[in-house]
């Protein structure tokens, strides 16, 4: 797995993890435990496979975050 996105903010993770969902792709979240104990401290990274990276990244390009 490969990281497409790196982020503290959970609103944007929300919306990330919902249209990753929408577009089929597999992700998993890492780092996530850490990052709930301190908020912004330690971002929560999305990895998705290597072989979706391009769509998941054209689907990130779409929500124009």
């Amino acid at each position: 797995m490969i990281e497409l996105i790196r982020t503290a903010d959970p609103v944007l993770l929300s919306v990330l993890r919902a249209a990753l969902a929408d577009a089929d792709i597999d992700h998993q979240l890492f780092d996530s435990g850490a990052g709930g104990l301190w908020q912004a401290a330690i971002p929560v990274r999305i990895m998705v496979r290597d072989e979706e990276l391009e769509l998941a990244r054209r689907v990130v390009a779409q929500l124009e975050l």
